[in-house]
């Protein structure tokens, strides 16, 4: 069985866009990715980056986050109306209520800190959120030995 990862993202779908194609890269087949987009520009930038499915708006993403293995995004995703009023409250409210892995991304803008995370560049995040996170989350639901994190 495949491990599910959504991929959140919003206004140009730029991060979400570097994120699935840094996935592909790395993981090829051996995942399946989801992009949900809070508007359709977003989605299909993702799907272009090589998402397997796509969707956009409040209903794709409040019904398909709970459907998900792992949900990943900047920290925005858990903030209602931010990305400028696209992600609505509800969205950020099934993102933070579903039972899928977080990995977020210390990245935002809106008037909020993550006290203590390092300000690395994205591809150092992106790096350390595949290497660390979501490779080895990938094999253990495929059956393979994979020790380390999580």
């Amino acid at each position: 069985m495949l491990l599910r990862i959504a991929v959140v993202d919003g206004q140009g779908g730029s991060i979400g866009s570097a994120i699935i194609k840094r996935i592909r890269q790395t993981l090829g087949d051996g995942v399946e990715v989801w992009a949900l987009g809070t508007n359709a520009v977003a989605t299909s930038r993702m799907l272009k980056a090589g998402a397997n499915r796509g969707a956009a708006g409040e209903g794709a993403v409040c019904h398909s986050v709970n459907r998900a293995d792992v949900v990943v995004g900047s920290i925005s995703i858990l903030i209602g109306n931010s990305f400028m009023g696209e992600l609505t409250e509800a969205m950020a409210g099934a993102i933070s209520n579903s039972g899928a892995i977080k990995l977020l991304l210390p990245l935002t803008q809106e008037p909020a800190h993550v006290i203590g995370s390092a300000s690395e560049p994205l591809p150092h995040q992106m790096e350390k959120l595949i290497d660390v996170f979501l490779t080895p989350l990938a094999r253990a639901k495929s059956g393979e030995d994979c020790g380390g994190p999580p």
